[in-house]
């Protein structure tokens, strides 16, 4: 087979989570004040990516991060083209760990219109999946927010999403459509009761060849996306934090069977630059434990 094939089909039958490594301009500075390093550590926006760098490579190096637990991780823009061990980051992920290389592609959120924020548009993402290929990445992500349960918001959302994943599909990755629910949102049930029927009716007018995956908040209802994680459409169904604290959002995602993590800031939670390194690769270790336990259930 294929790496694309052995990728594909590690995504729909292997057991444990997805890494969200992620973390864009807008995030960045909060995620290092959280690892123990103050925004004085760096002078310009570059100076920042390599310390993010720095700490997602000493994530990945880890010897508690790899294949057997983890089955992707999603890197930003900057991470991708960037070198981990001699090799650039995808490569590393793949040829070392087993682990599945995707590439977060949006440029963040337009502002607040029907209860929720489309994506900005991506005018260069033809060129951005085309060096994504070239760099051996599988698949992307794509985040909006549902804010409100808005009906009209939420098909804006949900349209958007699929417009963009056939562009994606086309160029021969696998995207990821997140439509995250805000879980400060006043009706978070009535979102997700309006979300599921978009985003049926997206999954209904692709064509039968297509592939999508899904990463969703955790619901209210536990196994409401349950039918999404047997679609022959849908790869896999992921799930996102949301602000949700590690322990609780391994508890929810436990009891939604057939979904699995996709964390960012809970993976990361209690990992800090000051730790020895077999301080930080314990602490690591207990973290996927924890969170690849709960995407088995």
């Amino acid at each position: 087979m294929s790496q694309f094939q052995d990728q594909m089909q590690k995504m729909r039958t292997g057991k444990g989570f997805i890494a969200a490594l992620d973390q864009s301009g807008g995030s960045t500075p909060k995620a290092l004040k959280l690892y123990g390093i103050k925004e004085d550590a760096w002078t310009d926006e570059e100076g920042m990516y390599t310390v993010v760098h720095e700490m997602r490579t000493r994530i990945v190096t880890s010897p508690a991060f790899g294949g057997n637990r983890i089955l992707g991780a999603i890197l930003f823009e900057n991470t991708m083209d960037r070198q981990i061990g001699g090799k650039y980051s995808a490569d590393y992920l793949w040829d070392v760990k087993g682990v599945i290389p995707f590439l977060k592609v949006d440029k963040g959120l337009a502002a607040d219109a029907d209860g929720a924020q489309l994506m900005k548009p991506m005018n260069d993402l033809d060129a951005l999946l085309e060096r994504a290929r070239a760099r051996n990445v599988f698949g992307t992500k794509m985040r909006s927010v549902i804010k409100e349960a808005n009906a009209k918001g939420i098909k804006a959302v949900v349209e958007q999403q699929f417009a963009v994943a056939k562009q994606i599909i086309k160029a021969g990755l696998v995207p990821i459509i997140e439509p995250e629910v805000d879980i400060h949102c006043p009706d978070k049930k009535g979102a997700e009761v309006i979300l599921k029927q978009e985003l049926a009716a997206g999954l209904a007018a692709l064509p039968a060849a297509d592939r999508v995956m899904f990463k969703l908040t955790l619901p209210d209802v536990e196994d409401f996306y349950a039918d999404f994680t047997k679609h022959e459409k849908v790869v896999r169904v992921v799930a996102l934090s949301g602000g949700y604290s590690r322990a609780d959002a391994n508890a929810k995602l436990a009891r939604n069977h057939g979904m699995i993590a996709s964390f960012s800031r809970a993976l990361t939670e209690g990992l800090t630059t000051q730790q020895s390194a077999a301080e930080f690769d314990a602490a690591l270790d207990a973290a996927i434990e924890s969170i690849y336990q709960a995407s088995i259930t």
